[in-house]
């Protein structure tokens, strides 16, 4: 059977496996168990998954490592069996196969945000990543494939740890909503360039909400990249039925959409969740009497960011401008009402200003209190009073979608002055049933805030604009760990903070 690399470079189309997850699923296996511990606990199950995979037409398995890094083993307190694990996985799925199929390393996310947006740094994704890499090598993989990221971020990443020990062929694959576009917003035009320069051998999408938006990824990416297009669909979307999730595509509605994938350009398919050796048996026979078409020439792959410089500092508010000077700043707090009356509050504002306070700080929500949205508060007074407000933005309370929903709507609406927090918990306050979201933290908000005001949304799509906000971050002088937190104040300076304000 030809290696990886040769089925990359012989121009026809390949067959992937499907579902490794579904199918120990199907054998009783209880989803509270390591699945990625089973090449050694329950080797012949997982040995005779791979050969009814073979046995179904599949060109190329994937090992049952799916999870099997560092981070996602630490939650079985196995992490330092991460390279023994991968090895026996590896070698399990080569004496499966023997010759007749090639062997590919399967890598998923680490189960953990990386930075911008989390306090993973990306060189420890790096060399997470490469340990796992390590390990199926040492069990003779033919190559590597990287299933169902989201994160552009992290998947480079996982190429770079992969590159460190091994120059064996990268199938590279994202994953994406039913708009086609990845958790974070990033479009196939993006991330498709992105992980060619990285160094991807084939580029494609897997998992997804089924095959009629991976078919769209597939017309997407082969304009815009030079390598091979890959494409493994889920059965469509799971249903509940009698507690157990249920995947309603059929083998042959799987082979169809696949046919229409290879003449779309594709020349690896294959299948996700949901699919069985049946739908594979039917892919491959559906795709052998079809070729790819010839893709589009590609005008550029280079992965180009396309931000733009973000407006000078002394130009976005007069906060901002007597920062870029180095003049003395006088603020005072002025916490929002508890009620819908924004009257008094208006009255403080207008004595302050008066008295030549330079601006108003509106926190959010401070200890957890329920009182008058921070940024609403802020732009009545700016427009009210006519005092620059400077106002604290939480995590507490938002998913990364919704803050970036009202951080948009914020810069439209001539909001400048942020003080950018992590939030008090809701454990603090008088309701403490209420749930915290802290999708991401201070140092991940200052990165998405950085961004926008560089003309980008998280996901590094151009927004065709910048905001124009002033970037603050709190700081704790009295921690009880100074150590923790200077070190956190360092990450959101190289996040893009530019002033600190103490507690």
């Amino acid at each position: 059977m030809p290696t990886l690399r040769q089925l990359i470079d012989d121009g026809r189309v390949h067959v992937f496996d499907g579902a490794m997850g579904t199918m120990l699923y199907g054998r009783g296996v209880f989803l509270n168990v390591c699945f990625d511990e089973l090449a050694t606990k329950q080797p012949d199950l997982v040995r005779d998954i791979h050969t009814q995979y073979l046995k179904a037409g599949a060109e190329i398995i994937e090992t049952n490592t799916f999870g099997a890094n560092p981070f996602k083993l630490a939650q079985y307190g196995l992490t330092t069996e991460t390279e023994r694990l991968n090895t026996a996985a590896a070698q399990l799925a080569r004496a499966a196969v023997g010759d007749q199929a090639a062997v590919v390393g399967a890598m998923g996310p680490l189960g953990v945000r990386l930075e911008p947006f989390g306090e993973v740094a990306e060189s420890e994704a790096r060399d997470a990543f490469a340990r796992q890499a390590r390990g199926l090598l040492d069990g003779g993989v033919d190559g590597f494939i990287l299933e169902t990221f989201a994160d552009l971020a992290e998947i480079r990443a996982a190429i770079d740890g992969i590159r460190r020990v091994s120059d064996l062929p990268i199938v590279a694959q994202m994953t994406v909503g039913q708009d086609g576009y990845t958790g974070y917003g990033t479009g196939a035009e993006v991330f498709g360039p992105a992980l060619e320069a990285a160094g991807a051998d084939v580029i494609g999408v897997n998992c997804s909400v089924g095959p009629q938006t991976i078919l769209e990824m597939v017309e997407q990416l082969v304009s815009v990249v030079r390598v091979p297009v890959s494409a493994q669909p889920n059965a469509g979307l799971p249903r509940e039925v009698a507690d157990r999730k249920i995947y309603m595509a059929s083998p042959e509605y799987m082979a169809e959409y696949a046919r229409r994938m290879v003449e779309a350009g594709a020349r690896f398919v294959g299948g996700c969740c949901g699919t069985t050796p049946e739908h594979i048996k039917a892919i491959r026979s559906f795709v052998r009497s079809v070729s790819p078409r010839n893709a589009p020439t590609v005008a550029a792959v280079e992965a180009v960011t396309p931000g733009v410089e973000s407006t000078p500092l002394g130009q976005r508010s007069r906060y901002g401008g007597k920062l870029a000077r180095g003049e003395f700043i006088t603020t005072v707090e002025i916490v929002p009402p508890r009620g819908t009356d924004p009257g008094p509050m208006f009255e403080q504002c207008r004595a302050l200003k008066a008295a030549g306070v330079d601006a108003v700080n509106v926190p959010d929500g401070p200890r957890a209190q329920s009182r008058m949205g921070a940024l609403l508060s802020g732009l009545m007074i700016e427009r009210e009073v006519g005092l620059e407000s400077v106002v604290h933005y939480a995590c507490r309370d938002r998913n990364l979608l919704g803050m970036l929903s009202d951080l948009l709507g914020a810069a439209a609406a001539g909001l400048r002055n942020l003080l950018l927090v992590t939030g008090d918990p809701p454990k603090m306050g008088p309701y403490p049933d209420a749930t915290a979201v802290f999708d991401i933290d201070a140092i991940g908000l200052t990165n998405l805030v950085s961004r926008l005001n560089h003309g980008l949304d998280p996901g590094g799509n151009a927004l065709g604009g910048t905001t124009k906000f002033v970037v603050g971050v709190g700081v704790n002088p009295a921690a009880p760990d100074l150590e923790r937190e200077l070190r956190r104040f360092a990450w959101k300076v190289d996040a893009g903070a530019e002033y600190a304000m103490t507690q």
